[in-house]
């Protein structure tokens, strides 16, 4: 009996040596001992083996609490909480005695399952039987409510107890540290101390996650201080937290003392923060260094450590580094992780339009995959331009029961809008409305934009008044699509509204009201805007107020302002500035401006076809003949190409797309006809009025 109870205890939990050891037993015949069965449903359940467990929980002849107990906690674990209620039940009725694990197994299960109403019937059971005084089980209960989100019942459960210790002032500091209360949390630690009771590595951990801003530089240092004095820094779980909150207060080099400091106490989780705490700071070459060091010194970089460093590889010139990374993610076998590919994703859908074929081979090639990986290669499409496979792809979402979020339908909105398919936009809007995203703010800026696009301002306006706007993004579209549709006036209505409901305006707000001066003309307007930008919201003039500007003088024939305007910039004005500057040369006709600023693009971005596209029209409309075949000489020589404009027309819920001396529609002749006809009728009529 004594040999079995001790191979019990010592073997290693797999589930053949488990049932190897059951089967000894009950050859034995000790399967009888409460204490062997005991600790055997208790295996069964830490190999997730419940069925196991509970057939022989029903086949013991005599249970004591302790089995109770076991077979209650084996299904706490697995959240299956009704059942678990049920067992609670029928170990009353069967009259055995409940003892405080009963209750911190079920706490326990009701915790991770976050099912405050259940912790609420459990809480009323134990003030009944007077176990919300024990210690243990007190503990257990202020720990459910903390996790629950329900810091305040926590305080109330943690007052009413007789006697608490420093588990039961760490729970509670934790739960406080969880919902952001910095002032309660350190409160509390002020108390602890005051109390006499020790502080350990449970203490000053979740503390640390609380302090994430410069202004929290000195209280991390003071912790820090109280850590050295209690000798806890050698605790894993405080040097990762301190590494990060260092990090998080813009304390890089303080961040790297404790972790050269922790040589001897470093884990994953270590050299993970320290990872993290490079990237954050925008340090990607010393982050890479770090992943590879932490391989040096014998430690595997798990999916956390990929995705971090693959997630900042998006920038071209990482282009070579992020390829050998998919190369290592390839040779470790890390491509069936979920994280990891999703991170190469959106890693190649930064790099360019190509880099869309890797994405979605990456995409393809995927067994498992969630809806962060359906949302990433759904937006990708829309990026490149495949609005139509974007859509294919949401239809596929939708017959697979992928989960689809707010993120979801704002990229199917974009593609009806770029498609300007306003029916199909129309059914995922009902679609929207259906699952209660419509009146998201993202969800509604989208539906806003589409009725813009598809040119129903008015159902614009009905989605703007539905959504929940307290947010800058809901307020810019629909400003930005009174603009559009040459409603200035409106769209200053609503800047002016916006401002009236304490609505703080960003950047893109004022890029949506120069837009809507400059579309009609508002130059004084426009003005008065840009001169109160900084002074009057804080915001400084960013490279797209200054394209705008310069559009509104150029469009009202005041080329000296945006001239002027250019030469003040307090940067160096890129290429979509200059091309706003070129526009205005060609709407005034100032050729000497025009030839000086188109010099200066063809250097910066020789292979953007818009600059020869200006400069050249500019020439054909002075009858520079000449000078015209010059510009499309070199861009013969050059290889640019212009990119033709495309309109389309929606016809029975299907669009039809035509360009300039476009002959692939398949009723073209019959198409070309009616212009002919419209062109000749219109002709006729004009000189009849004449």
């Amino acid at each position: 009996m004594q040999r079995l109870q001790s191979l019990i205890r010592t073997s290693p939990i797999t589930l053949p040596s488990l049932k190897a050891t059951h089967c000894l037993a009950i050859k034995s015949g000790s399967i009888a001992d409460l204490y062997t069965a005991n600790n055997l449903i208790t295996s069964y359940s830490k190999c997730a083996q419940l069925p196991l467990a509970h057939q022989l929980f029903d086949e013991m002849p005599h249970r004591d609490t302790v089995s109770w107990n076991a077979i209650i906690s084996c299904y706490a674990n697995t959240s299956d909480l009704d059942y678990t209620w049920k067992l609670l039940n029928n170990m009353r009725i069967s009259g055995h005695i409940i003892d405080s694990h009963t209750f911190g197994s079920i706490l326990k299960g009701v915790a991770r399952a976050r099912s405050i109403d259940l912790g609420k019937q459990i809480h009323s059971v134990m003030i009944k039987m007077r176990f919300n005084e024990n210690v243990f089980s007190g503990s257990a209960l202020l720990d459910m409510y903390a996790k629950c989100g329900r810091v305040d019942d926590a305080l109330v459960v943690f007052r009413y107890m007789p006697k608490c210790n420093f588990v039961s002032w760490n729970t509670l500091i934790a739960g406080y540290s969880r919902v952001g209360d910095v002032e309660m949390a350190f409160w509390l630690l002020r108390c602890q101390e005051m109390e006499g009771v020790g502080i350990d590595d449970g203490t000053v951990a979740p503390l640390l996650t609380l302090l994430d801003g410069v202004e929290f530089c000195g209280l991390v240092m003071q912790l820090h201080c109280k850590i050295v004095k209690r000798g806890l820094e050698d605790f894993n779980i405080v040097s990762n937290a301190l590494i990060m909150a260092y990090s998080e207060c813009y304390c890089l080099q303080d961040a790297e003392r404790v972790f050269d400091g922790a040589s001897v106490c470093r884990d994953i989780v270590t050299w993970n923060s320290m990872l993290a705490a490079y990237l954050l700071h925008k340090k990607e070459d010393l982050a890479f260094e770090v992943f590879i060091d932490m391989q040096s010194f014998g430690f595997e970089p798990d999916d956390y450590s990929y995705t971090g460093v693959i997630s900042h590889c998006f920038a071209k010139q990482n282009k070579i580094r992020g390829e050998s990374l998919h190369g290592l993610v390839i040779k470790r076998g890390l491509q069936v992780s979920v994280p990891v590919s999703n991170a190469l994703i959106a890693m190649y859908l930064g790099f360019d339009n190509r880099g869309m074929e890797d994405a979605s081979k990456i995409f393809f090639s995927m067994d498992v995959k969630d809806s962060c990986t359906w949302n990433s290669v759904l937006a990708g499409y829309v990026q490149v331009g495949w609005s139509e496979k974007a859509l294919r792809l949401f239809v596929q979402m939708r017959y697979l029961f992928v989960e689809i979020d707010d993120y979801t339908f704002s990229t199917v909105i974009r593609c009806c809008s770029d498609l300007a398919t306003l029916q199909l936009g129309q059914q995922v809007h009902v679609l929207s409305l259906k699952v209660g995203f419509d009146t998201n703010k993202y969800v509604g800026s989208s539906l806003i934009f589409m009725y813009s696009k598809c040119g129903v301002i008015e159902d614009a306006r009905k989605s703007f008044e539905t959504t929940f706007s307290d947010n800058a993004i809901v307020w810019n579209s629909i400003i930005f699509g009174y603009a559009q549709h040459g409603q200035g006036n409106i769209a200053l209505e609503l800047f002016n509204l916006m401002r009236e409901r304490k609505m703080k305006p960003d950047h893109i707000t004022f890029v949506a009201v120069l837009t809507a001066c400059s579309h009609n003309g508002l130059v004084e307007e426009g003005r008065k805007i840009i001169q109160s930008m900084e002074s009057d919201f804080g915001i400084p003039l960013r490279t797209e107020h200054y394209a705008c500007a310069i559009d509104l003088y150029g469009r009202a024939g005041h080329l000296e302002e945006a001239r002027a305007l250019v030469e003040t910039m307090p940067f160096e004005p890129d290429g979509m500035v200059l091309r706003t500057l070129l526009g205005a040369c060609r709407s005034c006709g100032d050729i000497e401006l025009a030839s000086h600023v188109a010099k200066t693009l063809l250097e910066l971005e020789p292979e953007d076809h818009s600059t020869y596209v200006l400069l050249s029209d500019l020439y054909g409309r002075l009858e520079m003949w000449d000078e015209k075949a010059s510009v499309t000489r070199l861009m013969r020589e050059r290889h640019v190409k212009k990119v033709p404009g495309w309109s389309w027309i929606e016809v029975k819920n299907e669009v039809h797309a035509f360009n300039a001396d476009d002959h692939s529609h398949p009723q073209c002749e019959e198409i070309y006809k009616l212009l002919l006809q419209l062109k000749e009728g219109t002709e006729l009529f004009d000189n009849f009025v004449g």
